[in-house]
C-alpha cells in the first residue's frame, strides 16, 4: 500500500516509520459505566500496521494489515487507513461481534472466523465512530508486538 503523496521526499520515515503508540479511548460499557479501551499500534513500515487491543469490547485482538498512509501536514499529521478481514474499514472500530474478532491472525482458525464476519450485514449498516484517544506511550520499535514479514498475506 502506498504512502501518499509519495514516500520519496516525505516525512514518513521521521514521523511514523517504526513508531509505536499505546492509547486509551474513554468509553462506556453497555450499561453506561465508564471504561477504557486500550489500543497498541506499531507503524512497522510504509506497508504494514501491526496492533493489539488490550481493553474494551475488542480486547484480545492481535492483527497486522496492509495500510495506506496519507500525509496531511508533514511532521505533524498523518492519516492511516486499512481494511480488516472482518469487513471493517479502519481509519486510525466498534464491532458487534467483538468476541468473534478476538485472536491472532497467525492462527488459521482465527483468520477464517474473521473472514466470516465480513459476510454479516451490509455496508449501509456499518457505523462511523469518531473518537479521540489519549496517548499513554509513544516510542520506536515493536515493543511487545511481533514483527511481520511484508510477504505475509493481507487484504
Amino acid at each position: 500500500m502506498p504512502v501518499r503523496p509519495s514516500l520519496k521526499g516525505s516525512t514518513f520515515n521521521a514521523d511514523l516509520r517504526d513508531r509505536h503508540v499505546i492509547y486509551d479511548y474513554d468509553a462506556q460499557d453497555s450499561a453506561g459505566r465508564p471504561e477504557k479501551w486500550r489500543y497498541e499500534m506499531w507503524f512497522q513500515n510504509e506497508d504494514r500496521i501491526n496492533y493489539a487491543i488490550h481493553g474494551g469490547p475488542m480486547a484480545g485482538r492481535i492483527n497486522f494489515q496492509a495500510a495506506e498512509y496519507q500525509c496531511i501536514r508533514p511532521g505533524e499529521l498523518w492519516q492511516c487507513n486499512w481494511l480488516e478481514e472482518t469487513g471493517t474499514m479502519c481509519s486510525l472500530g466498534h464491532w458487534e461481534k467483538a468476541e468473534d474478532a478476538h485472536g491472532d491472525k497467525r492462527n488459521p482458525a482465527d483468520l477464517e472466523r474473521w473472514r466470516g464476519l465480513a459476510k454479516i450485514g451490509i455496508q449501509t449498516e456499518r457505523v462511523l465512530l469518531s473518537e479521540q484517544a489519549d496517548i499513554l506511550e509513544d516510542f520506536r520499535g515493536p515493543g511487545n508486538l511481533k514483527p511481520v514479514d511484508n510477504s505475509w498475506p493481507t487484504l
